[in-house]
């Protein structure tokens, strides 16, 4: 048997890909959309792809189960637990508690697993090889490494409410008469790591196992308790901001993500002709280049996504694809950062890119206004905006600011002054160019804080040891 996780550090994802060795075939679990990875090991390892699933209506990013299916002829199974209003709106086979799927010598065995979804599914899968026992469960965002699926991104993503304490209740017991009925020796394999949103404490290592959890999780004592209102009261205390785009992606995955089929590569695009659909306002750039050296001047109205491993992350921040219809040109070195980009704004359902050039030279160009953290008490600011997370600024903020996160402004632009001069910070300055961009594409007069929070909180520093020192 053979099993390979797929890890994506932009969104702190993990996918898998089953294989029996005997017979050459394949399943790939919480598969993503740009799918060439899935072919190339499956062709690797001499096998083909036969059976494509997930664990759960995701909402961190967009399935690939249906373009790995189109690619490949693989059979489609999605869970059909849950009840009528968490129903799959596409084609596939559907699953229930103890539905398998079998491929030679592997059984992989549904278990319904609710409370971070209602739907959800965790597979626990027997090598019949050596065993006729399950050693391996994938347990999708039900268990984590070090820490559980979080149970109220339905009501923070989907327009659900109060179904968090139904969640979390769910989550108690499918821990006590699922997970932990289990032998300690399962391979628990989760599908996020340090980093996802969909829990608030996941650890980095990349697998645990059932005993492991059971002795050291955080959660273990509530169980061995049977204390489920302290459980409760744990679990929902301190969950991390949702990103808003986590709304579009619960939708897509239930209705069925658009298959793009193959996608042919990205062209490099003339300046000039770039440089008219800019003014007639038909494309969208992005500056993929780090904030430091945006600050020095960027393309007009443009909005900074900075390559690197977050450019799923932050171009869902700034780029709406129900709302946002201008084709994005990609600033990038060459066609292969250009491609790799492309591959990662997919994953979060941002299809629509027109190509890319290498130069921002000959294009209308500007200069963000920035503050240094000296100058922040005397000026005139109709709001000071905090773009971390939640628990970020409850460790330490600038008096008087506003949060609001990143992944969330776009969205709650209600929130926000209609006139004056906004000034935003992070805590760094990286997220804060992102959410800045936008915010000055959107038409708001915004004024970065230079360095952030991490640059006021040591000025504060310095005047606390000069006054300290007279």
């Amino acid at each position: 048997m053979l099993i390979e996780r797929i890890y994506d550090e932009d969104l702190a994802q993990a996918s898998y890909l089953i294989g029996c060795q005997a017979n050459g075939t394949a399943v790939v679990v919480d598969g993503r959309r740009d799918i060439a990875v899935y072919q190339e090991l499956a062709e690797k390892n001499g096998m083909k792809i036969i059976a494509v699933t997930e664990t759960h209506i995701h909402a961190d990013y967009l399935s690939g189960t249906r373009e790995l299916a189109a690619a490949t002829g693989a059979k489609i199974y999605v869970s059909g637990e849950g009840g009528p209003d968490w129903q799959y709106e596409f084609d596939g086979e559907r699953l229930y508690d103890g539905d398998k799927i079998t491929i030679g010598n592997i059984s992989i065995q549904a278990v319904h697993t609710p409370g971070h979804t209602p739907e959800h599914l965790s597979f626990l899968v027997t090598d019949g090889a050596f065993s006729d026992q399950p050693g391996y469960l994938l347990s999708g965002d039900f268990v984590f490494s070090g820490d559980l699926g979080r149970p109220d991104l339905l009501d923070e993503a989907a327009g659900g409410i109060d179904t968090r304490f139904e969640g979390a209740k769910q989550l108690f017991a499918s821990l006590r008469d699922k997970f932990l009925t289990l032998p300690d020796y399962v391979q628990v394999h989760p599908a996020h790591g340090a980093g996802s949103a969909c829990g608030k404490a996941l650890g980095a290592i990349p697998s645990s196992t059932v005993g492991y959890e059971r002795l050291y999780s955080w959660w273990g004592p509530y169980l061995a308790a049977n204390d489920e209102q302290g459980f409760i009261d744990e679990l929902l205390d301190g969950q991390p901001d949702a990103h808003a785009y986590f709304g579009r992606m619960k939708r897509e995955n239930r209705e069925g993500p658009a298959v793009m089929g193959e996608r042919a590569p990205l062209k490099e695009l003339d300046t000039a002709d770039v440089a008219k659909d800019l003014a007639a306002d038909k494309v969208t750039f992005i500056d993929t280049r780090p904030n430091s050296e945006v600050h020095e001047g960027t393309v007009a109205r443009s909005l900074n996504v900075p390559a690197g491993k977050s450019v799923a992350s932050y171009g869902a921040w700034v780029v709406n694809p129900e709302t946002d219809k201008n084709p994005l040109v990609l600033l990038a070195a060459d066609q292969e950062q250009a491609m790799d980009m492309w591959d990662h704004l997919v994953r979060v359902g941002i299809d629509n890119v027109a190509g890319y050039v290498t130069s921002i030279e000959g294009f209308p160009m500007t200069n963000p206004k920035l503050i240094q953290p000296e100058e922040l008490q005397g000026f005139d600011a109709a709001m000071v905006l905090d773009v971390r997370n939640r628990s970020e600024h409850i460790a330490g903020n600038i008096p008087g600011s506003y949060q609001l996160s990143g992944g969330r402004v776009m969205w709650h632009l209600d929130k926000l002054p209609t006139d004056g001069t906004i000034v935003t910070y992070c805590q760094s300055g990286v997220r804060n160019s992102v959410a800045a961009s936008a915010l000055r594409r959107a038409g708001y007069d915004v004024v970065e804080l230079d360095g952030s929070y991490s640059a006021w909180d040591a000025f504060q520093q310095t005047r606390q040891n000069a006054v300290s020192a007279k």
